[in-house]
């Protein structure tokens, strides 16, 4: 049986984290801050860790780094669980060695997932040590791990780039011989319908990849990308790119699934607009929008009404009047172009 040694100051997340492990035929070690986490991580050694960023005393980057300054706990394989989403807060974590990092909350699959995925790559390696000790010393393709360290390649070696709110990353029919990842802001990506009406087509936010259209260069966007709000991006060719997944099997599965989800959430999108009322369609246009801009309930969201009504798929002036509903009905406040909600729950519950 595997021991894993949960880090998490939080007592009922703890506690309940624990029961599924150990409901996995886990046996599973707690400590409720750093401080205790590095101690019996050095008395019991566990298979792998998994621990939290924001905690009393010492918080997660110094659990890993106590760790990984030891020979005997230097290997173990480490997966942070935060509630942090920034890219630079995920590069750091991954820059100190971690193997893994899920944000909170997290999908139970997922994690057992990811503790399976580091178990068995830790098990191969430890069957040769001194081979990937030389493997460390291979150029840094050769060496890319996970789809995060894929994201810290776009940022180490890629072409950075700062596009104005309002400009366009691309546009339509341009070739599309570059993949972006997103460091800072929000972009949406949009095309005209055959009546001339701008259709937003997707959103996306730090730390999310765009521009994949096909690894064939002469093959030209389909959309333009524009950015919602001043954006910083890193920017790699699709040849570059190419040659990392040609190299790195799990990096390309990795990346398969995440444009798969993708898929999935256009395919959403598009039952939405083709099935529900123009009550819905505003209500979960308005979530969207407040989760892609990371806002909380509480802050302003400032997004034009043509923006709303494409990505909802309904015309701008019945958005206005379905927004002025709401308004009435105390589900959200508005002030110019900006949109606060009033009562989460009501919001998703609107049919």
């Amino acid at each position: 049986m595997k021991t894993i040694l949960l880090i998490e100051d939080d007592a009922a997340l703890r506690e309940n984290t624990a029961e599924l492990l150990e409901l996995s035929n886990y046996k599973v070690i707690t400590a409720p801050n750093g401080t205790i986490g590095i101690q019996k991580a050095k008395e019991v050694f566990p298979d792998i860790v998994v621990c939290d960023i924001m905690m009393p005393e010492i918080d997660g980057y110094g659990v890993l780094e106590s760790l990984s300054k030891d020979d005997k706990t230097r290997n173990i394989p480490f997966i942070f669980l935060s509630a942090k989403t920034e890219h630079k807060e995920i590069r750091k974590g991954m820059d100190l060695g971690a193997d893994d990092y899920l944000t909170k909350p997290f999908d139970e699959e997922d994690l057992l997932s990811a503790i399976e995925s580091r178990l068995a790559k830790s098990v191969l390696l430890n069957q040769d040590r001194d081979q990937e000790e030389e493997q460390n010393d291979t150029d840094a393709q050769d060496s890319l791990r996970n789809l995060n360290e894929l994201k810290n390649f776009f940022d180490d070696n890629g072409q950075l780039l700062s596009v104005a709110k309002g400009d366009t990353v691309y546009k339509k029919g341009e070739h599309s011989n570059n993949i972006f990842l997103l460091l800072k802001g929000v972009v949406k990506t949009h095309t005209m319908d055959e009546n001339g009406k701008d259709l937003i087509t997707a959103l996306y936010k730090a730390d999310d990849f765009l521009g994949f259209t096909t690894f064939l260069e002469t093959i030209s966007y389909k959309e333009t990308a524009t950015a919602v709000e001043d954006v910083e991006l890193a920017m790699v060719t699709k040849k570059e790119l190419k040659e990392i997944l040609e190299k790195s099997t799990t990096v390309s599965l990795e990346l398969m699934e995440l444009l798969t989800d993708n898929l999935s959430e256009v395919k959403n999108q598009l039952l939405q607009m083709a099935y529900s009322s123009v009550r819905k369609k505003t209500a979960k246009t308005i979530l969207q929008f407040a989760a892609v801009l990371n806002k909380k309930p509480e802050d302003d969201i400032k997004i034009s009404r043509n923006d709303l009504a494409s990505v909802a798929g309904i015309a701008t002036e019945s958005l206005i009047r379905t927004l002025s509903g709401f308004k009435k009905d105390g589900l959200i406040a508005i002030e110019g172009r900006n949109i606060k909600i009033l009562d989460l729950q009501a919001l998703k519950m609107v049919d």
